[in-house]
């Protein structure tokens, strides 16, 4: 495949919708085909599937029915529009693959990043993003940041305690830890120009 994949992760209010949208407008404008998507959704069948997921009176969802599910939108997003645009030469700019089910069902809802890891192998089938950005930022000053937002959806994650928040925090630190080769920490706790900027340094580099 010819194309570059890079994905954004993040706890909730990290701010990673805001600084894609610049980062895809200035990519374009340097002329690069850009695909801007996000998980779980990016296509029909997935977006239904995020409905479900993310709906407010699923509280009695398991975890495992959680993390299948989730598995189950990204195979059919990759599938229908990630793997095509690689295909032809895009740049994919995901919001949220692969390390969120690891970070929020695998470390926060305790199933095991190893077990979420399996079920998602079989859903990805060896598919990578070459970059992550991950958009580090404490659970208060993310919550914090949700609330101020009048306009966001409020989904069935943002009623979870703080302490949940804090496990996502961990797990993502942990990935980012084991995959450096991979992950790139970026500290979303500061100036939003200054994180777009980062970001667009890092892009800059794989796409040298």
């Amino acid at each position: 495949m010819s194309g570059l994949f890079i994905t954004i992760e993040g706890p909730e209010g990290a701010g990673k919708t805001t600084v894609l949208e610049h980062i895809v407008k200035e990519l374009r404008k340097q002329g690069h085909p850009v695909v801007q998507t996000r998980e779980p959704g990016g296509i029909a069948i997935a977006e239904q599937i995020r409905s479900v997921i993310l709906n407010t009176d699923n509280t009695s969802m398991d975890a495992r029915t959680e993390a299948l599910l989730y598995a189950a939108a990204r195979r059919q997003h990759l599938i229908e529009k990630v793997v095509p645009a690689l295909q032809e030469g895009s740049i994919v700019l995901c919001d949220r693959f692969v390390d969120s089910s690891l970070a929020y069902q695998g470390h926060a809802r305790g199933l095991g990043m190893d077990e979420v890891a399996s079920i998602n192998a079989f859903a990805i089938d060896g598919v990578m993003p070459q970059l992550t950005l991950l958009f580090d930022v404490r659970p208060e000053v993310g919550l914090a940041r949700i609330h101020r937002h009048d306009g966001r959806e409020v989904n069935r994650l943002d009623l979870e305690d703080l302490s949940f928040h804090q496990k996502v925090r961990e797990g993502y630190l942990k990935l980012a830890q084991s995959h450096k080769e991979r992950i790139v920490v970026i500290d979303a706790e500061q100036h939003q120009e200054n994180v777009y900027e980062e970001v667009l340094a890092q892009i800059a580099k794989v796409l040298r």
